[in-house]
């Protein structure tokens, strides 16, 4: 059995791994590997060298095959520690691409992540990138592997009535749905809160639950009209998925892998960062919605194998690869 050593950060306020990493790593056991999450705490250059020395002495009394770090910072904390195991450095985003203040506009003081990133390749045995555009920060090609997040449908269901009354929405309205953080230029909540400005309707009400929990989102995405992800930049949003597994249609913004994940299915709509363009496609979805039923996006969504099955198969393959 592969027993692979789950490296993150463990800073967040609301969670010591992050979701997506949990779910990953939930959908790996499932697959028969033996994962154990090992999340990391404190920030700056001492934080990480302080996890390294935690790596390293875990290490010493413990077995493991591979060590698989998320986000680049994890992955020099592994690389310091010097282990004798196969490192594998999963790229989230804003390691690869840098943080976005504006449209196309990389914020100056990110730039040092995007080196961390090219500098940590050779250390690291294989690089898995969520989206084909990612791919572009890796210059050793043959350790890349690209492999979205998948989902577990089996948690993500749909739901044909919905729980407007159980999340205290009006039925009478068309609700749009941000589940990012108001706060963070990033997620562009400010974007949407233009577009919304220019829509001449009393109809509609923008919701904007930030924090919850994940039970939550999938009952918020099986009740709102639309999701809006207005973000300057993504890797490949879960969000998106999710959203699709629940036939919730969808304007995001074309970042990360959102177009090759709505492909033509009718419902999903790519936007530019021109206000009026995201009002325009916002009007689009809310008029499909009010000719049809939900969106197809549950099938589409299996059509690209991206159910955490799947993709564990996918990266099981990746680790068998590195310790042949």
């Amino acid at each position: 059995m592969l027993k692979i050593l789950f490296v993150s950060s463990g800073n967040s306020k609301n969670f010591d791994i992050a979701p997506f990493i949990k779910s990953q790593g939930d959908s790996l056991i499932k697959a028969g590997v033996d994962v154990i999450y090992f999340p990391l705490y404190g920030k700056g250059l001492s934080g990480y060298l302080k996890s390294a020395y935690r790596i390293r002495k875990f290490l010493k009394k413990n077995r493991v095959h591979i060590i698989h770090t998320h986000y680049t910072i994890s992955g020099w904390s592994a690389v310091l520690a010097f282990p004798k195991q196969p490192i594998i450095l999963s790229l989230m985003g804003t390691d690869a691409q840098g943080q976005y203040n504006g449209a196309n506009k990389i914020k100056f003081k990110s730039r040092y992540l995007i080196l961390l990133t090219y500098l940590i390749q050779p250390f690291v045995d294989a690089v898995i990138c969520k989206s084909k555009r990612m791919e572009n920060s890796v210059f050793l090609k043959k350790k890349s592997s690209v492999v979205p997040n998948g989902i577990m449908l089996d948690k993500i269901k749909y739901s044909e009535d919905g729980f407007k009354g159980k999340l205290g929405l009006n039925p009478d309205k068309k609700h749009i749905l941000f589940l990012g953080n108001k706060k963070s230029k990033t997620k562009n909540y400010k974007l949407l809160k233009e577009a919304v400005g220019l829509i001449k309707s009393d109809n509609i009400s923008v919701v904007a639950p930030y924090p919850i929990s994940h039970d939550e989102v999938v009952k918020y995405l099986n009740s709102v009209d639309v999701l809006v992800v207005p973000s300057l930049m993504e890797g490949s949003p879960n969000v998106v998925k999710e959203a699709m597994a629940c036939n919730c249609p969808v304007v995001a913004t074309n970042v990360g892998d959102v177009a090759w994940l709505f492909g033509d299915e009718p419902g999903y709509y790519l936007t530019g960062f021109d206000p009026a363009d995201v009002a325009e496609k916002i009007e689009f979805v809310l008029d499909y919605a009010n000719t049809n039923e939900r969106t197809k996006g549950r099938q589409r969504i299996i059509a690209l194998g991206l159910d955490a099955n799947t993709i564990a198969k996918r990266l099981i393959s990746v680790y068998q690869a590195v310790v042949q």
